[in-house]
């Protein structure tokens, strides 16, 4: 059986995240159509990194990660500025006296600061990163598994789509690994896959609370 990009969408346009979580069901126990007819096993592609790098929704997310970390940058250069000038004045003083003690203590005490608040703050963007991967993944394996229980699809392989370039030592080492070597374009479900994830975040999105005073999308 061959699966075209417009039959996926087709079926994606005509049915809301909920209704085609329902239909999934519906499709299983009683669709009539000839594709669901079909004998035999049948097979599909899709390319998730090609998805994480060009969808939108999730581009915007992770932009919104970087630049969180780049506000964070700017600010750990004026801390860094502001530990430099202590260390500076530091030196002014005597080694060994009182002001030079309680002036390298200070300076100890904001150097010891900025390392923990550094590593807090790396933590909380890589977790926060991660979690943006984890469930967008989720949503595209429950996009796949819905476009294959409709279709009666047996089994779904991950390919990669990138084209090798002979001028970049990496690109092609990644096209050589490859595991699919061949496959029918009509039988990549990727684009289908993205519309999917088109509802599911615009649900998503929908269905985070307002901020106080903000009046609710129509």
């Amino acid at each position: 059986m061959r699966i075209s990009d417009l039959t996926f969408c087709a079926a994606l346009k005509s049915l809301s995240v909920w209704a085609a979580l329902a239909a999934a069901g519906l499709v299983a126990s009683g669709d009539t159509s000839a594709l669901a007819q079909e004998a035999g096993h049948r097979v599909a592609v899709i390319d998730v990194a090609y998805i994480f790098k060009n969808h939108p929704g999730i581009q915007n997310e992770v932009k919104k990660v970087e630049d969180e970390l780049k506000t964070f940058d700017a600010e750990l250069t004026a801390k860094r500025e502001e530990l430099q000038k202590s260390v500076a004045m530091m030196k002014e003083y005597k080694p060994g006296s009182p002001e030079y003690t309680a002036a390298e203590e200070e300076v100890a005490g904001m150097e010891s600061k900025l390392r923990l608040d550094m590593a807090r703050k790396r933590k909380e963007l890589s977790d926060a990163e991660a979690k943006i991967y984890y469930e967008n993944y989720s949503r595209i394996a429950a996009g796949v598994k819905f476009l294959a229980n409709h279709y009666k699809i047996n089994l779904v392989l991950r390919y990669n789509s990138e084209e090798m370039n002979l001028e970049q030592g990496e690109s092609v080492i990644r096209g050589v690994m490859k595991s699919i070597v061949y496959h029918d374009e009509s039988l990549d479900m990727t684009k289908g896959v993205m519309q999917y994830l088109d509802q599911t975040l615009r649900v998503a999105e929908g269905a985070k609370p307002q901020a106080q005073g903000q009046p609710a999308a129509r």
